[in-house]
């Protein structure tokens, strides 16, 4: 029997595949006494053996994705799996104790994990327990019969179902095979779904109950465009979602006409459609789909794909590829944005109650601890500034004081360049990202010292509505097209014109279909988003005219109380 589930549709696109759990098995086990411990020391020795096949397995293939030394962790993990002593003491308990093989394994490594993490003042000894604990893992599983999950290895075509996917889980999918994913909590702004839509494939998130009713290896047909999931689909059900892929593949080909089109109205305004990128090989994405700029460019993924710090030279070198890669073109490079969900292991950070409203991003790179680290990313900045049209932008500013802060060690770091002879464009735009209320409602204060403001809206909407993005329980309040989201935005962007300056946005809301028409009546300059939103948004301009929109947006904002009557009213004039 087939059964559908409802989620948040996150990614458009539809899909048809068998299911590939991403979760965790339960490897509980009972100490059991046995009096043939020789059937014991067997059973442990195919374990070790599968786990050893296994390793050289993911090994090879990390070596080949990621680089020879990303790949020498699993030597190490590799070394304990054939460490002749430990595996000797393992038997040894089986023997003395007479106990099952799955109680030997864990009083050893247990006692070797806990001899190693005493010595706390020697990162080597840190990592060998991290690396046994990791092994005990993978040895236990195979006694158990279980599978560890591991989405690196996945060799045919899948849909990805997991509680929820890290960026690191999102970065070891493979396009070729990973066709869609559906998970059971999240929001449409939460990073796997924005990595789902840069992937461009089909995902499905906040579903609540994916996990608990899909088994590995059951079909799953998944629609990203609806938020339908269809578990055990009937053959005309999979008909129906074939016909849906394909109606949306005939919408994408219209789109594609539109690559190297300008961004006009109906009425002939142009607008600035930018993308969102994380590193640069996201530029081709950007090229495929027609980007006019970058408005967003995530620097974090620099500081999280790396063991420890980019060095500044490091750093030069990715800036300079994606400001020599948009030839000319705005680039945007919001400054490391660290912390709420995005840790880094090397930047011992507190641990908080609340770290999306705790210490993050600019008010990292303000403090004492994190003054080096701003001042190399400004000087690799500064560098690179020469190779193409730079625009620095800081994230989570609240105060005008901060911003002053951050500007004094931008113009500080600028001064110290040109006095050692280095080149410094002279253009450099720097602006602020407005998704904190209080710069949102000071914006005129603002609009006289930065050269331009860039919302983004994920954090604004939960900033304001008290609402965790992440959160699918209070999910129905991130509310794009609430009034109040309205007038801080609009707020934003006549503020900017008043002073001269540009206004764009970088949250997923630019590039949302009910949204664009409220954002090109209130007069937003640029619309920054996932690229492969861009054609889609262009097509969607093309049929409108400025002077209606601007008409609607006055009466969303002075008429209506509330986000269900905006959506209404967006409808009746875009018809």
């Amino acid at each position: 029997m087939s059964e559908m589930l409802k989620g948040i549709a996150a990614s458009d696109g539809v899909a048809i595949a068998k299911a590939y759990l991403l979760v965790q098995p339960d490897l509980s086990f009972n100490k059991v006494t046995v009096d043939d411990t020789a059937a014991e020391e067997k059973r442990l020795e195919d374990a070790l053996a599968k786990s050893t096949t296994e390793l050289q397995a993911i090994r090879e293939k990390a070596a080949k994705s990621l680089g020879e030394e990303e790949a020498q962790v699993f030597d190490a993990h590799l070394m304990v799996l054939a460490d002749p002593e430990m595996i000797g003491q393992i038997k040894q308990s089986i023997q003395d104790n007479k106990v099952n093989a799955e109680s030997g394994l864990k009083e050893v490594t247990d006692m070797y994990i806990g001899m190693f993490e005493a010595m706390d003042d020697n990162a080597y000894m840190q990592e060998r327990a991290a690396d046994i604990r990791d092994v005990a893992k993978r040895v236990l599983a195979h006694l158990l019969g279980v599978t560890l999950p591991n989405p690196s290895m996945i060799n045919e075509e899948v849909i990805v179902v997991a509680h929820d996917l890290t960026p690191s889980d999102t970065a070891q999918l493979d396009r070729t095979y990973v066709k869609a994913f559906v998970t059971d909590i999240g929001g449409r702004t939460s990073h796997s779904a924005i990595m789902a839509r840069s992937l461009e494939i089909p995902a499905i998130v906040g579903t609540m109950e994916i996990t608990a009713k899909v088994k590995a290896g059951d079909m799953l047909a998944v629609n990203g465009i609806d938020g339908d999931v269809i578990i055990h689909p009937s053959d005309a059900e999979k008909a129906d979602f074939e016909a849906k892929g394909q109606a949306y593949a005939d919408l994408k080909a219209e789109w594609e006409k539109l690559k190297n089109a300008k961004t006009e109205t109906a009425d002939g305004k142009h607008f600035e459609l930018a993308a969102n990128i994380g590193t640069p090989k996201d530029l081709d994405g950007v090229h495929k789909n027609g980007g006019e700029a970058i408005g967003l460019y995530r620097t974090e993924f620099l500081y999280m794909d790396s063991p420890d710090f980019p060095t500044e030279d490091d750093q030069y070198e990715a800036y300079k590829a994606v400001l020599e890669g948009m030839d000319g073109k705005p680039v945007v490079v919001r400054t490391m944005d660290i912390g709420g969900d995005k840790e880094l292991p090397y930047l011992k950070l507190p641990h908080e109650m609340n770290p999306f409203l705790g210490y993050r991003a600019l008010r990292i790179s303000l403090s004492e601890q994190g003054d080096d680290m701003f001042r190399t990313q400004m000087r690799a900045l500064l560098r690179a500034s020469v190779h193409g049209n730079l625009r620095i932008m800081f994230p989570m500013v609240a105060t005008l004081k901060e911003f002053r802060a951050a500007k004094k060690i931008f113009d500080e770091e600028k001064q110290k360049l040109v006095s050692e002879g280095t080149t410094v464009s002279d253009t450099i735009q720097v602006g602020i990202m407005i998704e904190i209320p209080a710069a949102a409602v000071i914006a005129d204060k603002f609009a006289k010292e930065v050269d331009f403001f860039s919302v983004g809206t994920n954090d604004l909407i939960q900033y304001t509505m008290a609402a965790d993005r992440m959160n699918e329980r209070v999910s129905y309040l991130y509310q794009p097209y609430n009034p109040s989201i309205l007038r801080l935005i609009k707020n934003v962007i006549d503020a900017a014109h008043a002073e001269g300056k540009w206004a764009g946005m970088c949250g997923e809301m630019a590039g949302d279909q009910t949204a664009v028409p409220l954002l090109v009546g209130m007069g937003l300059d640029e619309f920054s988003m996932s690229a492969t939103s861009i054609l889609k948004t262009r097509s969607l301009m093309k049929r409108l005219d400025t002077g209606k929109m601007a008409e609607l947006a006055d009466r969303a904002l002075n008429e209506c109380d509330t986000m269900e009557e905006v959506v209404e009213l967006v409808e009746e004039y875009t018809k």
